[in-house]
């Protein structure tokens, strides 16, 4: 269970990647977020977002054109 869910479905770039960077930087070091996107140009986004932070993409996933992103921060 992540210990926070954050809905950007509709949203296209840099939306999703702003809105998670804001959300995270609330969170204390260790908790999860998931983050629901529509934006094909998320699954990169949060790829690199991971990369430039230190935070870790734990889950990558699609169903039914939701990309879920599981990140866990650093």
């Amino acid at each position: 269970m992540p210990d926070q869910v954050l809905d950007t479905k509709g949203l296209n770039c840099p939306l999703p990647i702003l809105k998670a960077k804001k959300a995270i930087a609330q969170m204390d070091i260790g908790q999860t977020l998931e983050v629901h996107s529509t934006d094909p140009g998320s699954v990169m986004d949060f790829e690199a977002l991971c990369r430039q932070t230190g935070h870790q993409l734990l889950k990558s996933s699609q169903d039914n054109g939701v990309y879920i992103f599981l990140l866990e921060k650093a």
